[in-house]
């Protein structure tokens, strides 16, 4: 009995392996290998940074970055596009990301990704590889966007909602005047031990701006860089860190499911971006290494995200 479950078990990792490689191939399938470079979110810019945290959330983690109010927490930012094509105009590419890599004085490193939709198209690895070996299916039919977007939801009505966000989205004035999402539910784990599901957003100081199609006709295409890098010079740009507390009925291991809106929110801190930074080789947001005081949920995605970057750093690593 027990050499069968060994055998299972071992099945069963092979499995998620060659699910993995499939995934980052599909991927890839979307824009082609570009080496060096990021099987998705392949362009964009790091800046340095400094987290505050308010001291609100102390009372639910004994994560260091969020528990010591006003104390600087130094971090690391990368805003990026949510394309394949590390050469794609920003206007072409819909979604935006915003990566931050907590770095708390004698504590684990602790990462938190978010995009500019509340939800993620695929509930399951299975689903979500199904849907990108899809998309590629219908780039090579010669299918547009517009109408490739149609035909996925239809196919997979997971994805509606994620789609209907996406159709709503208009090109961002800059990476700075962003709502970013962190999509999956994580845990704060308390003193005591007592795990609390919670989302994460950033909400940016400027607040929302968007550009009309007038005001892109003028743009570069690598804008939004170029807009970072100048207001920088001018002082920092601040996003405020809400979290948001989850409910017993809420869902923690569905992406493609938003919570009700009128969830209690806190007030967590405040990150401060300073200056451009180039971005180390090697440097990997995976949103699973939460540091001390927050654990991911049962969300399947959110754990298939580990292997996926995983993979894709080895392979831009390697040059491939």
């Amino acid at each position: 009995m027990a050499d069968r479950t060994r055998a299972e078990a071992a099945a069963a990792e092979d499995g998620d392996a060659q699910l993995t490689d499939r995934t980052v191939d599909a991927l890839e399938g979307l824009s082609g290998v570009h080496p060096g470079k990021r099987r998705a979110h392949a362009k964009g810019i790091c800046c340095r940074a400094v987290f505050t945290p308010s001291g609100l959330a102390a009372g639910f983690t004994t994560a260091p970055h969020l528990r010591e109010a006003g104390i600087g927490i130094e971090a690391l930012v990368r805003f990026s596009g949510s394309s394949t094509d590390p050469s794609l105009a920003d206007i072409l590419s819909p979604g935006k990301g915003l990566a931050v890599r907590f770095r708390p004085p004698g504590g684990d490193v602790s990462a938190l990704t978010a995009v500019t939709v509340p939800v993620f198209f695929a509930r399951t690895p299975e689903s979500f590889f199904d849907l990108i070996k899809e998309a590629n299916r219908l780039k090579g039919g010669g299918i547009g966007a517009i109408a490739a977007a149609a035909e996925l939801a239809t196919h997979f009505p997971e994805a509606r909602h994620a789609f209907m966000h996406v159709g709503k989205l208009r090109p961002p004035a800059s990476y700075a005047t962003c709502r970013y999402y962190a999509i999956h539910a994580f845990l704060l784990v308390d003193e005591a031990g007592v795990r609390r599901p919670v989302k994460f957003e950033w909400v940016p100081e400027l607040g929302v701006e968007t550009l009309s199609l007038a005001d892109l006709r003028s743009l570069p295409e690598d804008y939004l860089e170029r807009d970072v890098a100048e207001r920088l010079r001018n002082g920092p740009l601040r996003f405020r860190l809400d979290i948001v507390l989850g409910r017993e009925e809420d869902p923690t291991d569905d992406p493609t499911r938003p919570w009700p809106e009128d969830r209690e929110r806190i007030d967590a801190g405040v990150l401060s971006i300073t200056d451009v930074a180039g971005e180390a080789d090697g440097l990997a947001m995976d949103p699973t290494v939460t540091g001390a005081g927050i654990e991911p949920s049962d969300d399947p995605i959110l754990r298939f995200r580990s292997p996926v970057y995983g993979e894709s750093l080895r392979r831009r690593s390697s040059g491939e």
